[in-house]
């Protein structure tokens, strides 16, 4: 399991392993696929926050701008995505054979047999890297403020990879990491 807050790399990290012939998933791929017209959670999504609903569309940007401002709104989100991505994930985890990573930017665990690599990145980075990628600040900040602490990812971490260097320091980190697999 591939933890880190956003923006922390974590995607960039998954997407290395995958080219060196790491199965992997993003658990957040599966959550928009849910999300898409005729996913599993469509409707009781569009029951609990009709703002968000356009022509039977979920628009994700209105959603989280109600979620992440509001953590009771965010934990209702949650009972309802989570049970459906965790489903999915084992499921497709089952029919792999080999190692498997499953990029998730949440503290839970997929089980007892998942180690968990978490991505670290000082909260500065985190911010302007979400900022540079398109965020608005006041969003990002939101976001960053709804997750675990730095302490609290490093503290579940089986495995810690800093991303405080340049992005050839953290492939070179990757690399490493491909004999523990």
């Amino acid at each position: 399991m591939l933890s880190g807050g956003l923006a922390s790399g974590k995607s960039h990290v998954r997407k290395l392993l995958a080219e060196h012939g790491i199965w992997t998933l993003d658990a957040d791929s599966v959550g928009h696929q849910l999300l898409e017209p005729g996913g599993e959670a469509v409707e009781s999504i569009t029951d609990r926050w009709p703002a968000a609903v356009s022509a039977g569309t979920i628009d994700r940007g209105v959603l989280a701008s109600i979620v992440f401002k509001d953590p009771s709104e965010l934990r209702e989100l949650e009972a309802i995505t989570h049970p459906l991505i965790f489903g999915t994930i084992q499921q497709t985890v089952e029919e792999i054979r080999g190692p498997a990573v499953v990029e998730l930017p949440l503290l839970k665990s997929l089980g007892d047999e998942w180690s968990r690599i978490v991505v670290d990145v000082e909260p500065a980075n985190q911010l302007r890297w979400a900022i540079d990628r398109g965020m608005d600040e006041d969003d990002a900040q939101a976001r960053l403020q709804s997750q675990p602490a730095r302490s609290e990812w490093l503290a579940a971490a089986d495995v810690v990879v800093p991303n405080h260097g340049s992005r050839e320091d953290l492939e070179l980190t990757v690399m490493a990491l491909l004999d523990d697999l």
